[in-house]
């Protein structure tokens, strides 16, 4: 098994970057969702609310993060000036954010056509995933939903895509990980692999929702496909709350170490698959 891409979406739910190497963190891949946009309540934007997100694509430089929507850019830097600090909201957790200047609050507002600003994850702010699911006891996550890392294999795709009468590609699922040469869902029984030097325990299957109709490069809802598929045959039969899996979740042993594309990818511990 190979590590055939490895992906990061700066912003929380805006366009993702393909990479060829990255380095691990604790929250995550480096500079994956650092940053996020916020309503005036400070509740997270995604694309649920806002397709258009999807069509803002990010690009790192050496001094900050480049947007741009096709017809206008912004830089965002990695340094921020403003000392203004909000407590966000993601899902049922809240952490501490910095919050950017107006002058680049009012990019975000022109592009989506609503009242917003951007927020910065700073290195001190520790936002803990669920204990229930943790590794070590200092696990945090960046603005992900709620874990550090999410992997798919290709053959788990090509094996909804015979299912589908239009097949989608990789990005409508958003996987910092895609792993080829393994079995349709082989990911579902793995509990334990090694990417290259990097060690990961996989915690829990990843809920699907309806960011999975989105096309991510025009930024639009296509219907109800892939999500009504899936759910056709990717909800567990013993499963209470009804919850399309696809993917799975991963906590890194330790921080530092870089991963390649090509990286061999080595199951050192199983489990019964659940479906």
């Amino acid at each position: 098994m190979i590590l055939s891409e490895i992906n990061i979406f700066p912003v929380k739910s805006l366009g993702g970057i393909s990479l060829s190497q990255s380095t691990v963190a604790r929250r995550g891949l480096q500079f994956d969702r650092r940053w996020m946009l916020v309503d005036e309540k400070n509740q997270f934007f995604t694309q649920r609310e806002f397709p258009k997100m999807a069509t803002l694509v990010p690009e790192l430089k050496s001094d900050g993060l480049r947007i741009s929507d096709g017809e206008s850019e912004i830089l965002i830097p990695f340094e921020i000036e403003s000392q203004e600090t909000v407590r966000v909201k993601i899902w049922r957790s809240s952490c501490r954010a910095k919050v950017y200047a107006d002058s680049i609050n009012q990019f975000f507002r022109d592009v989506l056509q609503t009242d917003c600003k951007l927020v910065l994850m700073p290195e001190e702010t520790e936002r803990k995933v669920n204990y229930l699911f943790a590794v070590n006891k200092d696990d945090h996550v960046s603005f992900a939903d709620g874990y550090p890392f999410l992997v798919m294999g290709e053959n788990s795709l090509a094996d909804l895509n015979e299912r589908l009468e239009n097949p989608v590609p990789m990005d409508r699922f958003r996987p910092n990980f895609v792993v080829s040469g393994s079995e349709a869902f082989a990911e579902d029984g793995w509990k334990k692999i090694r990417i290259g030097a990097g060690v990961f325990h996989i915690v829990k299957p990843c809920a699907r929702c309806v960011m999975t109709n989105i096309d991510q490069t025009e930024g639009v809802k296509t219907g109800l496909e892939p999500l009504k598929t899936l759910a056709s045959f990717r909800i567990p039969k013993r499963s209470l709350k009804q919850r399309i899996l696809f993917g799975q979740y991963l906590i890194a042993e330790r921080a530092g170490d870089v991963l390649r594309v090509g990286d061999e990818i080595l199951e050192t511990k199983n489990r019964p698959k659940f479906m």
